[in-house]
C-alpha cells in the first residue's frame, strides 16, 4: 500500500498551506473580535437599560407613593410582564402587614424589608429574578397621623437580560458578516502575492538539471527574497560541482583513450604469438576486457560532451536552424557500422522504411541514438538471432516512429524504469556494455524532445526500443 510522503520526506506528514493557515487566524481573530465585542456590549448596554429601567421604575414608584396616582390598578396579563418588561405595581399597607393592590396578583412578591433597589429570587411561572424598588416609609407622615400605604414596583430581571443580549448581538453582527469578505479579500490577496511565486516554480521546473541558471530576485515578495537568495547559492554551488564533475570525466575519458588504444594495438599484435589452448582462451579474455574498456573511454567522453552547457542548450521547441536529416539513411548508417558485431555474434539485422523521411534533428544526434540502441539489441539478442529497425509512419501529417525489435530476454518489469540511469546494467547481462548507451540517448532525446520508450515484446521473448520523433496531434512536428 502507498504510503503519503510530504515534503520533508517523512510518511504520512502532508505540506501545510499558508493560505489555509492565514484563513484559520483570520476566522479566529474574528470570531475573538465578536466574542469581545459582544461582551462589552452586553456589559456596555446591560448597564445602560439597568440604570434607566431604575430610574423608570423610581419614577412610577414615586408617583403612586405621593398619590398623584389612582390607586385603582389595571390588571397586568403574565405574559405582558415577561415579554416586554411592564412594571408591576404593588400597593401595601402602611406597616407593610397586607398587600392592598397589586397589578399582577399571581405575582405573590413580598414587600422587601429594605427599601430602595434589589434583586430578589422568586420563582412563577416564567421567570426567577426580579428586580424590585421598594418606597421608603414616610417617618413624617406617619408622625403627622396620616399614614401612607407602601408602594413597590417589580419588573422582569430576565427581560433586561434579554434586552442587552439581544443589543449585543446586534453589535457583533456585523463582524460576522464581514468574515465571508475578509476571506474573499484574503483570497484575491494570497492569489495575488503567490503569482510570483508560482512563476519562479515554473522557472525552477523548466530548469536545465545539467546546468542550472539563478531565479530571479526581483519579482519575489520580500519574505520569499532570502529563500531566493539562499537557493541562487545553492545553485551556484551545484553548478561548480557539476563543472568539475564535467571536467573529470573528460580528463578521464581523454587520458585513457590513449593508454588504453595502445594497449589494444599491442593485444592485436600479440595474437598470432599465443598459442592455442587455455592461454588463448585467458587472451580472449584480456582482448575482450580491453576492448570494453576502451567502449567506456569512448562513452564516458560522449557522455561528457552531451552534459556541456552549450550541448544542453537547446531544447523541443528550438531546434536547430536548417536541420534537415534523412532519417532513412540516417538507420541505414547506424546498421552498416554496427555490421561487423552483428556479423560475430550471426545476428541478422534487417531494416525497413519508407525513403525520404525528413525531419529537423542533426544527423549526428540521431546516430548517437540510435547507434546505441542497435548497440545493445545486437548485444543483448542471442547468438543467431534477428534484429529488426523499423521507420513507421511514414505519411505525411502522422508522427513518425521508429522501432528496434530483439529476440533477447528483455527486462523485468521493475527494472524498467532504472535502464536509463548512468552506469546502469540489468543484473544477469552478457559482459561488454558500460551502462551508458541508452543514458545518451536519452540525453540525447530530451534536448530535441524525442521520446524514448523501451518495453518487453507482447509478441514474444525480446525487448521494443520506439523512439517517436515528433507527434502531430501533440503539437509537435511530423513529416512534411
Amino acid at each position: 500500500m502507498a504510503r503519503d510522503v510530504g515534503v520533508s520526506g517523512a510518511p504520512g506528514r502532508r505540506a501545510h498551506s499558508l493560505r489555509r493557515q492565514l484563513w484559520w487566524w483570520l476566522v479566529a481573530l474574528h470570531l475573538a473580535a465578536m466574542a469581545l465585542t459582544a461582551l462589552f456590549s452586553y456589559q456596555a448596554y446591560g448597564r445602560l437599560i439597568g440604570t434607566f429601567m431604575d430610574e423608570q421604575m423610581r419614577l412610577v414608584a414615586d408617583s403612586y407613593a405621593a398619590g398623584s396616582q389612582s390607586r385603582k390598578l389595571q390588571p397586568l396579563a403574565s405574559q405582558k410582564a415577561l415579554a416586554t418588561g411592564t412594571f408591576v405595581v404593588q400597593i401595601w399597607s402602611p406597616d407593610g402587614s397586607m398587600l392592598l393592590a397589586s397589578s399582577w396578583p399571581a405575582l405573590g412578591l413580598p414587600l422587601q424589608a429594605e427599601p430602595g433597589f434589589s434583586t430578589v429570587e422568586w420563582r412563577t411561572p416564567g421567570d426567577a429574578r426580579w428586580r424590585v424598588y421598594t418606597v421608603p416609609a414616610d417617618t413624617a407622615a406617619q408622625q403627622a397621623g396620616q399614614p401612607r400605604p407602601r408602594v413597590q414596583v417589580v419588573q422582569s430581571a430576565s427581560f433586561r437580560q434579554q434586552r442587552a443580549t439581544h443589543r449585543a448581538l446586534l453589535e457583533s453582527l456585523p463582524i460576522v458578516l464581514l468574515l465571508p469578505v475578509s476571506l474573499l479579500v484574503l483570497w484575491l490577496i494570497v492569489a495575488a502575492g503567490s503569482r510570483s511565486l508560482r512563476e519562479v516554480a515554473r522557472e525552477v521546473a523548466a530548469q536545465d538539471e545539467r546546468n542550472p541558471a539563478g531565479l530571479p530576485v526581483a519579482r519575489v515578495p520580500e519574505e520569499i527574497g532570502p529563500l531566493v537568495v539562499a537557493f541562487n547559492s545553492l545553485l551556484a554551488r551545484l553548478r561548480g560541482a557539476l563543472a568539475t564533475q564535467r571536467r573529470f570525466v573528460q580528463d578521464a575519458a581523454h587520458e585513457l583513450r590513449t593508454p588504453i588504444t595502445a594497449i589494444g594495438l599491442q593485444v592485436e599484435n600479440l595474437r598470432g604469438l599465443i598459442p592455442p589452448g587455455e592461454a588463448a582462451q585467458r587472451f580472449e579474455q584480456l582482448e575482450a576486457g580491453v576492448t570494453r574498456a576502451g567502449h567506456l573511454a569512448e562513452q564516458l567522453l560522449r557522455l561528457s560532451r552531451e552534459d556541456t552547457p552549450s550541448s544542453s542548450a537547446g531544447n523541443a521547441s528550438a531546434l536547430p536552424e536548417g536541420a534537415d536529416t534523412d532519417l532513412a539513411a540516417v538507420l541505414r548508417e547506424s546498421v552498416g557500422q554496427l555490421m561487423p558485431l552483428a556479423d560475430r555474434r550471426r545476428i541478422d539485422v534487417g531494416f525497413e522504411g519508407p525513403p525520404g523521411v525528413r525531419v529537423p534533428v542533426p544527423a549526428a544526434e540521431l546516430r548517437s541514438i540510435f547507434d546505441n540502441l542497435i548497440d545493445n539489441a545486437i548485444r543483448y539478442a542471442p547468438e543467431g538471432s534477428m534484429v529488426d529497425v523499423r521507420l513507421l509512419n511514414g505519411v505525411p501529417g502522422q508522427p513518425v516512429v521508429v522501432e528496434v525489435l530483439d529476440g533477447g530476454p528483455g527486462i523485468p518489469g521493475e527494472l524498467v524504469g532504472r535502464v536509463f540511469d548512468r552506469f546502469f546494467r540489468v543484473p544477469g547481462a552478457p559482459a561488454g556494455g558500460s551502462g551508458l548507451g541508452l543514458a545518451i540517448a536519452q540525453s540525447v532525446g530530451l534536448r530535441h524532445g524525442l521520446h524514448i520508450e523501451l518495453r518487453n515484446r507482447e509478441d514474444g521473448p525480446g525487448l521494443a526500443a520506439q523512439v517517436r520523433l515528433g507527434d502531430a496531434q501533440a503539437g509537435g512536428w511530423a513529416v512534411g
